[in-house]
């Protein structure tokens, strides 16, 4: 990967998000992201390594429905807050965090935690978690994409 495709998706991830405060701003995503299944989109667990191919249609609607489930189970607010998306009508970069590593994930802080998870249409970089997916998390991921 070139320094200018790490730098552009550094670029991207430190951008401009909107903040998916309701369950039906999430269900609105996902209907897009949906629509778009076919579109390129690379799903990156973070911690674990970055994919070097967009994931086909099947992975992508398969992604959305489990971290759907996941999402809904675990956070269990009367709002979402835990997704992040550049656009909610067009999205290119999409993030999701862990409903149990949620830390600082809004306002400021020096050191805010990483997603858990990230949608993109660029090829993702190592963003170097600090640690390694939870054993769960790991077995989740692997059951998803088959590994």
């Amino acid at each position: 990967m070139t320094e200018q495709a790490v730098d552009s998706y550094r670029a991207a991830f430190k951008g401009r998000f909107e903040n998916v405060l309701r369950w039906e701003q999430l269900d609105a995503l996902w209907a897009v992201l949906q629509q778009d299944a076919a579109g390129g989109w690379y799903i990156y667990a973070v911690g674990e390594a970055p994919p070097q191919l967009p994931a086909d249609e099947a992975l992508v609607k398969s992604f959305i429905g489990e971290i759907d489930q996941l999402l809904r189970k675990e956070h269990a607010e009367d709002y979402c807050g835990v997704v992040f998306a550049d656009s909610m009508d067009s999205p290119r970069f999409v993030k999701i965090f862990d409903p149990h590593n949620l830390g600082v994930s809004c306002g400021f802080s020096d050191n805010p935690p990483l997603p858990g998870w990230i949608l993109s249409k660029l090829p993702p970089v190592d963003l170097q978690a600090p640690v390694n997916l939870p054993a769960n998390r790991r077995r989740w991921w692997n059951r998803l994409i088959g590994a």
